[in-house]
């Protein structure tokens, strides 16, 4: 079968990492087991979410998150959070992508002590991020090369675990909820505004939701603050705040992921 042409202009935007980035940062999920249990907290090993990814009206892909049993890093006790992305069958022909990140922060969720992030595809990648809490260092080793070091804040979170954060904080319409992340190349500044909260349908099904719009500028780096792509999530209004639906505008219009399925411990 030939392989269809992608149009000059989605050429250039790269859309597909740009829908898998919004993927990245719609998902989040979780407390650890006997922390959960312990502190009355929602989140346990076991706890799946699937959700459908979608450009205007033309299916892209899908993505699944999942909170893992506990993991130890260097004598450490982590949480353990995955996401696995894929396209479909249709967006293979044009850019194919199968990616998984994991995402370790430490028990009491203060901040992460480990990420990685390997695909195939268009653009292999084979990432991980360590974390020097001693030096406030983050370091990107990309297929066994370190990168220069960047600098990091206290209670720095990677983008995957960036969502499990957001779901331990108390939401409220007004209400700002500042968070340092990095995906070991730069130090992103994170603003969510809970905008307002209302009505969201999917599949059938209502949700009260907090609509919250996150504003990220670059913290380092030889331009300074540098905006990102607008982003909407819809996080429930009960105690779980689950993310049911993640839309992200970029150059060629707006992708937009839905929760299609949910499996809790």
């Amino acid at each position: 079968m030939k392989r269809p042409v992608l149009p000059p202009e989605l050429k250039r935007s790269r859309f597909i990492p740009a829908v898998l980035l919004a993927v990245t940062l719609a998902a989040f999920f979780g407390l650890c087991a006997h922390e959960a249990a312990a502190e009355g907290v929602l989140f346990r090993p076991g706890e799946k979410f699937t959700y459908r990814a979608s450009w205007g009206v033309i299916p892209a892909g899908e993505a699944v998150i999942e909170v893992l049993p506990f993991k130890v890093y260097n004598g450490i006790k982590t949480c353990h959070f995955m996401m696995e992305t894929k396209t479909n069958a249709a967006l293979d022909l044009i850019y194919k992508i199968r990616e998984r990140q994991d995402s370790y922060p430490d028990t009491l969720m203060s901040r992460t002590l480990y990420y990685t992030k390997k695909s195939t595809g268009e653009h292999p990648r084979d990432v991980v991020v360590t974390f020097d809490w001693e030096r406030m260092e983050a370091t990107y080793i990309g297929f066994g090369q370190a990168e220069t070091p960047v600098s990091i804040r206290a209670g720095t979170f990677d983008p995957l675990a960036l969502f499990f954060v957001i779901r331990l904080r108390a939401l409220k319409e007004g209400g700002i909820l500042e968070i340092p992340v990095t995906d070991g190349k730069r130090l992103i500044a994170t603003r969510a505004k809970v905008t307002r909260r209302e009505k969201v349908v999917i599949n059938g099904i209502s949700y009260d939701t907090y609509l919250i719009i996150p504003e990220m500028e670059r913290l380092d780096g030889v331009f300074g603050k540098e905006k990102e792509p607008d982003m909407k999530i819809w996080y429930t209004a009960d105690e779980r705040k689950i993310p049911v639906k993640i839309q992200t505008r970029v150059a060629v219009g707006s992708f937009v992921f839905e929760l299609i399925s949910a499996s809790n411990p």
